[in-house]
């Protein structure tokens, strides 16, 4: 239930098989940080957009169709969607989370959250939160695919 901080190019190379993994460790969330260089909004139904890291661009989609649900929680969820599609115009910083999904046989992420980043070194702090997670977290997991040890942990650099 942890969403699961990638870089586009990582989040973009995930298999496929029925579910998405990395190293044979599902995941279904995740979350990404960057500009958005395309907005393609349809009143009332979807607002499809990218968000662009510096790695690639990572296909996003954020669902407007529910304000006429019977649902209170979905009524609520399509309100917070209005807002989030207003806030994402062109040139936009900010972090997205949400579901893995497929689409035409690409990667794109079902957007629930939207944050508005305004500090100026949040693209680069995440980025190194990326690497550091991806070197520390994620490569260390033994793969569900394999039998194999899981590989030794990187040295550690000395601190002066």
């Amino acid at each position: 239930n942890t969403h699961v901080k990638l870089l586009a190019f990582d989040l973009l190379s995930l298999t496929q098989s029925p579910s998405f993994s990395r190293r044979g460790i599902p995941l279904s969330r995740v979350e990404t940080l960057g500009s958005v260089t395309l907005r393609d909004l349809k009143p009332g139904l979807f607002l499809c957009f990218a968000i662009d890291d510096g790695t690639g661009c990572v296909p996003c989609l954020l669902w407007l169709n529910n304000r006429h649900s019977p649902s209170v929680t979905r009524r609520h969820r399509h309100d917070l969607a209005e807002h989030f599609a207003a806030l994402l115009t062109l040139g936009f910083v900010g972090r997205v989370r949400g579901r893995l999904g497929c689409y035409k046989g690409a990667v794109q992420v079902t957007v629930s959250d939207v944050m508005l980043e305004r500090d100026p070194n949040a693209e680069i702090l995440h980025r190194v939160n990326c690497i550091f997670l991806a070197r520390n977290c994620y490569n260390l997991l033994p793969s569900l695919s394999s039998s194999s040890a899981p590989p030794p942990p990187p040295p550690q650099m000395a601190r002066s």
